[in-house]
């Protein structure tokens, strides 16, 4: 109830928590092939059984939750496993957002990649940004009247399969070079589902078809259209694990985001904020995530997808609400969230009110604890990612899910992502705080909502400005016996209405589509 609760209470997000049936919310099995659903027994004795990461309010047992996997569990009667990053399929961008006139670049798992619309197999392809003839960026190349991606460096052509096509400076009598396999471009496997573009990292041509043995995760919502499926995303500057487990902590949210967020008063307030215990417990922890179903519901499905629901009994006007979020590792210090708020009511709002204002209370909410994140990853990285647990004091169950995610992170990923070697492991630099939380190249250049709005309001200020300075321009070369007092009073009403609504409107546009100085002390 109180999942339902905070998520019904939240203002800026058109939906915070998720209701959707236990019973009625299915994953097929070729997602969840390793990760059975029913909960373990107990043992004889009364303990837990091995799968269980529970955290307790007692020191003894809260220090024994967050030491680090003994033996056994690691190896629980197998092989130990190991998380394979290369071998998932990853979200890149939603549909929505991409523009078939243009290639785009995007970066995931370290890999460079550019994503373009093939017009001539009607679908997204998804290959490495690079030209196999000088490296330049295809990014930053164009699409063709016969639907090739060109390379505007020298003017190279590849088809949808990576071949290419033409080279401008190879004689038509020569050799057939542009058949050699040095010209072609790597392609990645890709796919649309869910209207996000999906690929899998790896360009080998084994994995040509690895759609046909093994799917993105599904999530049956995201395909009902009794659902509206509003969708958005930016880029932040902070690491993939850093990501996953801020959206895992709801006990976090009456403090950073206090005023935005609206949570449930607990019967006995402590603060002003209203924070409570959460009573937590993660269950079935194994290589393909883990599930939270004490609480609320959470599904961890490894190594992107978070998805979080109400129960059933809580949901008795078939409200559903969910929470979607997928976390996409980009290269150390930087990831991509793309988040997805299916509900079953309401669905009539998104067909009027355009995406970009619901987008600036999302981005408000993501401003209000994202220096807080970039600054406690490099605290994190000074000492080690492995001794996570025991620089971090996590006394109460409501760290649960952030424990659970340090510890598949550290059981089966060695608390590391594998970058290939393509990173030294040191973070970029800091960079000025008002460019750290700049929101045009981090979201609205990646957002057509948001991308056309803030064109429209950039045009609609410049006219407003032009229209004051025509309107004193009259008035000052009109003879004073040519306008009467009251036409020339209104003339200089009008020029200062114009010329101050100019001036609302480049600070609306600065703080909600570049950077919105968020100060916790004031809030």
């Amino acid at each position: 109830m109180d999942v339902l609760r905070a998520a019904s209470a939240i203002g800026p997000l058109p939906c915070i928590l998720t209701t959707a049936t236990r019973n009625k919310t299915q994953f097929p099995k070729s997602i969840f092939h390793n990760l059975n659903l029913k909960l373990p027994a107990l043992t004889r004795n009364g303990s837990k059984s091995r799968l269980f990461m529970t955290l307790s309010s007692t020191p003894s047992s809260t220090m024994e939750s967050i030491e680090p996997p003994m033996p056994e569990l690691e190896a629980d009667g197998r092989e130990k496993e190991r998380f394979d990053w290369y071998s998932q399929w990853y979200p890149v961008m939603p549909v929505c957002d991409l523009d078939k006139r243009v290639p785009h670049g995007k970066k995931v798992l370290g890999l460079d990649l550019v994503v373009w619309w093939d017009k001539n197999e009607n679908e997204w392809k998804v290959f490495d940004d690079t030209c196999p003839h000088r490296l330049a960026p295809l990014s930053e190349g164009r699409i063709d009247q016969w639907g090739r991606l060109q390379c505007v460096y020298h003017g190279w052509c590849f088809n949808g399969n990576g071949d290419c096509k033409i080279i401008p400076q190879a004689p038509l009598d020569g050799p057939p070079v542009h058949t050699f396999k040095k010209a072609c471009v790597a392609v990645y496997p890709s796919v649309v589902q869910h209207d996000i573009v999906w690929v899998w990292p790896n360009a080998d041509p084994q994995y040509k078809d690895i759609i046909t043995k093994k799917k993105p995760p599904y999530i049956p919502e995201l395909d009902d259209p009794s659902f509206s499926r509003p969708m958005g995303n930016r880029d932040l500057p902070f690491g993939y694990e850093f990501l996953i487990e801020n959206l895992m902590d709801f006990a976090h949210l009456p403090y950073a985001h206090y005023g935005i967020i609206r949570t449930p008063t607990p019967k006995v307030k402590v603060d002003r904020e209203g924070g409570r215990p959460l009573d937590m417990k993660v269950k079935k922890l194994d290589i393909n995530g883990f599930v939270e179903q004490e609480w609320g519901n959470s599904n961890f499905i490894a190594p992107c997808i978070i998805h979080t629901f109400a129960d059933a009994e809580v949901d008795e006007e078939n409200h559903r609400l969910m929470l979607i979020f997928m976390c996409v590792p980009v290269s150390p210090g930087n990831s991509r969230l793309i988040w997805i708020f299916p509900r079953k009511f309401g669905v009539w709002i998104d067909q009027i009110v355009p995406r970009w204002m619901f987008h600036i209370g999302v981005n408000l909410v993501l401003d209000s604890d994202l220096y807080l994140l970039h600054v406690e990853e490099r605290k994190i990285m000074e000492i080690g990612a492995t001794n996570w647990q025991k620089a971090c004091f996590l006394p109460t169950k409501s760290d649960a899910m952030v424990v659970g995610f340090r510890r598949w992170f550290n059981k089966y990923a060695g608390s590391e992502i594998d970058w290939k070697g393509k990173y030294s492991g040191a973070l970029p630099p800091s960079p000025p705080r008002e460019q750290l939380m700049d929101r045009y190249w981090s979201h609205v250049v990646n957002c057509k909502s948001c991308n056309s709005a803030y064109k429209g309001l950039k045009a609609l200020e410049v006219m407003l400005q032009i229209m004051s300075v025509i309107l004193i321009g009259i008035i000052v070369v009109t003879k004073q016996k040519m306008m009467s007092m009251v036409a020339k009073t209104t003339m200089v009403s009008m020029a200062i209405i114009c010329f101050a609504a100019s001036k609302w409107l480049a600070h609306f546009i600065y703080k909600n589509f570049h950077y919105h100085g968020y100060n916790h002390a004031f809030h």
